[in-house]
């Protein structure tokens, strides 16, 4: 374990000349830090600093700080800190989550807007739901295991945007479980104190204290050339689909990627894109089995706008407003990535008197910033109510940052949201999902890592609708 060094927000003057009075107290990253946050906000403020090793965070915890620094001043943060393990040793500085701004970043961006902006996601909607009905199969054959089902969605949907691959994906595919074991890996070291060399990055020097990791990126590289490698041979037979990859290849040049650059972007959005959606639906199922009622109510609306005898579709999704609020409420109440990604002040930062001083790491964390009861009323509640005005709308005065902050804002949100979206309403359409009472759900056992799915657990899923099987083969765009 690392020392860590606490201490509030420091003026420039008082940090740079370390006047007055400075409370300091070690302690050391535990379990999931993002608890420890929202413990250490309420005695030390929603904004304060941490000290560990030769690293220096700001932690964000509360919706007005994150407006008036994450986004307000976005401009100043949209650089990431040196990530000596996910950044460097696995990622081999070609992982867009934590490369620093410069000309490789502007070049990624630049390729995946036109890829994912919200006119582009929406011709990948066929796609989401040929899969998310394939899930729904995939529930009433095998129930229980609904967490495999869900990475098999994700894996499936990531395959076919990025490579063109249009066969159905099992879980037990080799690349699929390659893909787990990359977002794995990535996640863990994302998440602060993982790894002692981020905190003392000299002893990256020392081989064989790195050389595990650096094997971690040789795979990676591998198996992105590989997928790469399969568009390249359909292209020359003529049988290529349209994809991520294949508008890379043809617009590599004009982009200015290298080989390696391309193979891991189309990699990274790949594995990245699965490792999201996959993360998110076991949420969505926990909060539909522990809380009966809510998930009633949302039945009531499918029955109402959808009804028993077709499928709800993207087209229904601007009257499906309980599964809309519902999903925002499960962003809120257990964030995916809960401590946030981190970002790096490239200047001054002023914020109420404050000042985070350039080089700082900025941590928004997700799951303080869901429990400001200032913004959040009853912060501890799933109550997707909050989301939703007198009429039933929802309300456009309310967010949460989900997606992350500025410039850094994941670039596949658009594509993801459109995923959670057609696979709850059309879950919570054809099953009655409860707990097992011999299983009662721990709805805080979540994966300690920087992105953290739950736990496994136990729910049962009863079929609502006559004749299921057949509605959901049968089903026409």
């Amino acid at each position: 374990m690392t020392s860590l060094i606490l201490a509030p927000v420091l003026t420039k003057a008082l940090f740079s000349s370390f006047v007055g009075p400075l409370l300091l107290i070690a302690l050391a990253f535990r379990a999931c830090p993002h608890r420890d946050f929202v413990r250490l906000a309420e005695k030390y403020g929603p904004v304060f600093t941490l000290q560990y090793g030769s690293r220096r965070l700001v932690v964000i915890t509360n919706v007005e700080a994150a407006v008036d620094i994450m986004v307000k001043q976005s401009h100043n943060l949209a650089d990431r800190p040196q990530a000596v393990v996910a950044g460097e040793l696995i990622g081999g500085g070609l992982r867009i989550v934590s490369m620093h701004v410069g000309d490789r970043l502007r070049k990624y961006r630049t390729a995946l807007h036109a890829t994912l902006q919200p006119q582009s996601a929406a011709k990948y909607e066929p796609l989401q739901m040929q899969n998310a009905r394939n899930f729904i199969l995939d529930l009433l054959d095998e129930p229980d295991q609904f967490i495999d089902h869900a990475k098999r969605y994700a894996a499936s949907l990531a395959l076919g945007i990025t490579y063109g691959k249009t066969t159905r994906t099992s879980y037990s595919d080799p690349e699929v479980k390659r893909i787990n074991t990359s977002m794995d890996r990535i996640a863990y070291a994302i998440r602060p104190g993982s790894y002692i060399v981020d905190s003392y990055p000299f002893l990256k020097h020392i081989p064989w204290f790195t050389s595990e990791l650096k094997k971690y990126y040789q795979e990676d590289m591998a198996l992105f050339h590989t997928q790469l490698q399969t568009v390249k041979e359909r292209i020359l037979k003529n049988e290529a689909h349209p994809c991520f990859a294949l508008s890379l290849l043809e617009r590599q040049e004009e982009l200015g990627l290298t080989g390696d650059e391309l193979a891991y972007l189309a990699g990274s959005m790949f594995s990245g894109g699965a490792g999201t959606t996959a993360g998110v639906l076991p949420i969505v199922i926990m909060a539909a089995a522990h809380h009966p009622q809510l998930q009633a109510r949302v039945r009531a609306q499918l029955d109402e706008v959808v009804g028993c005898n077709r499928l709800p579709t993207f087209a229904d999704r601007d009257m499906l407003t309980e599964v809309c609020a519902f999903v925002q409420e499960v962003y809120r109440w257990r964030p995916l990535t809960p401590t946030g990604v981190p970002h790096r002040a490239t200047k001054d930062v002023f914020w109420k008197g404050y000042v985070i001083p350039a080089g700082t790491e900025v941590y928004a964390c997700h799951w303080a910033i869901g429990r400001d009861s200032e913004v959040y009323p009853d912060p501890g509640a799933f109550k997707p109510e909050r989301w939703l005005d007198e009429q039933g709308k929802m309300r456009d005065d309310l967010k949460f940052f989900n997606w992350g902050f500025g410039r850094r804002i994941c670039p596949g949100m658009h594509v993801a949201e459109r995923s959670i979206f057609i696979n709850t309403a059309l879950m919570l359409w054809a099953f009655e999902i409860s707990e097992d009472p011999a299983h009662p759900i721990d709805t805080m056992a979540m994966r300690d890592s920087a992105i953290a799915p739950p736990e496994p657990f136990v729910v049962r899923f009863k079929s609502r609708i006559m004749n299921l099987r057949e509605k959901i083969l049968s089903h026409v765009e």
